[in-house]
């Protein structure tokens, strides 16, 4: 049996994006012994993967940071004698681990992160707009290369049904309404729509009595935020602190909708084959990071402002100094947006 280990240690979206293409690839090739190399925390993401698929978890911050640390995992995963190593990353820790698999012997593929295309797509003149390939056809072209071509074929981490409901039912209760998630944050401000606007837009379905709302984040300060919309909006619960990510993923597979920016959440919505209306600013979707099947016309953006996108990331500052890309939403057209098209 060929044995391949599979590198990509962040960020959390980007771990996501990997999930459909390691599942097609287990399936197509069920000789193959498949690997997933990551950060322990997002072991997750690939639980319920084919039973041909397994999960390594690196300690970054720990026992494997800097070079000695990654000299001693690279002597951890000397020992599972892989044939191939797809490195899905391309930073200076898999480069790293790819180079020393190199120098035994083993053939090791890199993705291709097309960034001369993305530097035009988001440079304040002259802008070239054209889609880049999908994060996820660029992972695709790394197994190809490797001699493993594939036709990613996913639908859920959880099959074809949903997650175990047990396990959420006594903090969740009964599902006798719509469900709605909304993740109003991500990582850069040029990502996250202005929270006061966010707010309306949660306040007018927090007032329907047949719809219940899930807040998903993290941190202190989107738990301040939270711990206030909680108290106004009695319909409304805060997940922070209620579940890890594995209970994360069953919840949001009972969703009717996710309502989330161009972040993690996005992705992890899309694992559990949930609709998600995505809210776009700095960033657009013709870089390539739109969630597993979710669908173009499903985005939310300003497409009249010759400015955007102006990052790839969203963590460059406005040059601007507005926003406008986020500020111009108003929430009625999201308002409007859920309940036309999602019936909510």
């Amino acid at each position: 049996m060929a044995r391949i280990l599979i590198i990509r240690f962040s960020a959390i979206g980007d771990v996501a994006m990997t999930a459909p293409i390691v599942h097609s690839l287990a399936l197509q090739y069920p000789e193959l012994e498949i690997t997933v190399l990551s950060r322990n925390f997002l072991q997750p993401i690939f639980k319920e993967m084919p039973s041909n698929v397994k999960f390594l978890g690196a300690d970054l911050k720990g026992e494997h940071k800097g070079i000695a640390g990654l000299n001693k995992l690279f002597k951890e995963l000397k020992k599972y004698k892989f044939d191939y190593v797809a490195d899905f990353h391309n930073v200076l820790r898999s480069k790293y681990l790819g180079l020393r698999f190199k120098l035994e012997g083993v053939p090791v593929a890199t993705v291709f992160k097309g960034r001369a295309g993305k530097r035009k797509l988001v440079r304040r003149n002259n802008k070239v707009f054209v889609r880049q390939k999908s994060l996820f056809q660029r992972y695709t072209d790394v197994l190809e290369y490797l001699g493993f071509p594939i036709s990613a074929n996913f639908d859920s981490i959880f099959g074809e049904g949903k997650g175990d409901f047990s396990k959420i039912k006594e903090v969740v209760g009964d599902k006798n309404q719509k469900w709605l998630g909304i993740a109003p944050f991500a990582q850069h401000k040029g990502k996250i729509y202005p929270i006061e606007k966010m707010e309306k837009v949660l306040a007018h379905f927090a007032n329907e009595k047949r719809v219940k709302i899930f807040l998903f984040g993290g941190g202190a300060k989107e738990k301040a935020v939270f711990d206030e919309w909680v108290k106004k909006y009695p319909s409304v619960m805060s997940m922070i602190g209620k579940f890890d990510m594995e209970h994360e993923l069953i919840l949001m597979s009972y969703l009717d909708l996710m309502l989330s920016m161009d972040s993690s959440n996005m992705h992890l919505a899309s694992l559990v084959n949930v609709p998600v209306l995505s809210i776009w600013g700095a960033t657009h979707p013709y870089a390539g990071f739109l969630g597993w099947k979710q669908l173009p016309t499903n985005t939310i953006q300003i497409e009249d402002l010759p400015c955007r996108p102006c990052s790839v990331y969203g963590q460059k500052e406005c040059y601007r100094k507005d926003y406008a890309c986020l500020n111009r939403i108003e929430p009625q057209v999201i308002i409007d947006r859920i309940e036309r098209d999602f019936s909510l």
